[in-house]
């Protein structure tokens, strides 16, 4: 999944799940704040992350992600299934095999 097909997961699960207009959900929105979303909707939310985009969130991890962007750079950095296609390669080690 590309940074677009995350952003647009996360507002399809909020608009439903909070019954909010998609189209007023930015990166900079706040969960708690701007979507008054309590801990059984970010519950959810969490579990859907982790259902559609391979990412394993720990309580401690979701408790620090206060804004739709955080959750978006969240999966980028952590989950099996993005497409890195757009990223730089990852680099290798030059050095001599241990053999």
């Amino acid at each position: 999944m590309n940074r677009e097909q995350i952003f647009a997961l996360i507002c399809a699960h909020l608009a439903d799940e909070l019954e909010v207009n998609p189209g007023a959900i930015r990166e900079s929105t706040r969960f708690k704040e701007d979507l008054e979303a309590d801990s059984l909707d970010l519950y959810t939310l969490v579990q859907e992350l982790e259902d559609n985009c391979a990412v394993k969130i720990s309580d401690e991890q979701a408790a620090k992600i206060l804004t739709v962007g955080e959750a978006v750079e969240f999966v980028l950095a952590n989950s099996a299934h993005v497409d890195r296609s757009q990223q730089p390669p990852a680099r290798t080690s030059q050095g001599s095999d241990p053999e």
